[in-house]
C-alpha cells in the first residue's frame, strides 16, 4: 500500500473574519489541503508562519499594523530552505504598485479575489510544488513592464553577470524555457530529458541565480536580457 501524502498546510492572513471563514470553507473540503491557522494582521501572520511552518501563506495586502507586503518581506527573508513557507498574495486591488511590490517582497504568487474557488485551490497546489504563479490576466502586464527599457527592478537574484556565467549550457537552456513559461514536462519534451532530471536542473539554476521560484525567474530573465518579448 502506498504511503499517504501529507496535506498542504495553509495559513490564512486577512483582517476580515468573514473572508478568512470563506477561504477556510473553500479549502477544507479538499482532501489534500489543511488550514493550520488564521491571522488578522501582518505581525500575527509572521509569528504564526514561524511557529506553524505552513507550506503556503495566503496573504492579504491591506491589514492593520504590519501590512501584507511588509509581512511577506519578513517571512520570505527567513525562508532559505526547501519547504519553507511560500507566500500567495490574494487581494481585491488590481494595482500595479501592489503587484510589483509583492514580487519585490518575495511573494511567489499573486491572485485577485475576484477569481474562482477552483483557481484558488489550484494556485495553492502549484505553490506547494515550489512553483510560482500569477493570475493569467497579470502575466502579460508583468512581462511588458519588466521587459521594457528602464523597467523597475525586483532586486531578485545575485549579481547577474557572475551568476549567469556560472550556469552550465543545459542550465541556461532550462532558464530560457522556464522564462517562457514552460512546465517541467514541456522542458523535458523540448530537451529530451526525464522530468526528474529537469527538476534537478531547475533547482540548481535557481540556487546559482539566487532565485526563489519560477515567478522570480521570469522577471530575472527579462530584466537581464536572457529572453526578450517575441524572441
Amino acid at each position: 500500500m502506498s504511503e499517504s501524502v501529507p496535506p498542504i498546510r495553509v495559513l490564512l492572513a486577512d483582517d476580515q473574519h468573514l473572508v478568512r471563514t470563506g477561504f477556510r470553507v473553500i479549502l477544507e473540503v479538499e482532501d489534500d489541503i489543511e488550514v493550520v491557522g488564521e491571522a488578522a494582521d501582518g505581525e500575527r501572520a509572521v509569528g504564526m508562519a514561524r511557529a506553524l511552518r505552513p507550506d503556503v501563506v495566503l496573504m492579504d495586502v491591506e491589514m492593520p499594523g504590519v501590512d501584507g507586503l511588509a509581512a511577506t518581506r519578513r517571512i520570505t527573508s527567513e525562508a532559505a530552505e526547501p519547504g519553507d513557507p511560500a507566500v500567495l498574495i490574494l487581494t481585491t486591488f488590481d494595482r500595479d504598485d501592489y503587484l510589483f511590490a509583492a514580487l519585490a517582497a518575495g511573494a511567489s504568487g499573486f491572485l485577485l479575489k475576484n477569481g474562482t474557488p477552483e483557481a484558488l485551490v489550484e494556485a495553492i497546489r502549484v505553490m506547494a510544488r515550489g512553483e510560482g504563479l500569477l493570475a493569467p490576466e497579470l502575466t502579460r502586464r508583468v512581462i511588458a513592464t519588466f521587459a521594457r527599457p528602464g523597467a523597475p527592478t525586483t532586486g531578485a537574484g545575485t549579481a547577474p553577470e557572475v551568476a549567469l556565467r556560472d550556469l552550465t549550457p543545459r542550465e541556461r537552456e532550462v532558464l530560457e524555457l522556464v522564462a517562457r513559461g514552460a512546465s517541467n514536462a514541456e522542458i523535458a519534451a523540448a530537451l529530451h530529458l526525464g522530468e526528474a532530471t529537469v527538476k534537478s536542473h531547475v533547482s540548481r539554476m535557481l540556487a546559482k541565480l539566487g532565485l526563489r521560484d519560477r515567478v522570480q525567474t521570469v522577471i530575472f530573465a527579462y530584466e537581464h536580457g536572457v529572453v526578450r518579448p517575441g524572441g
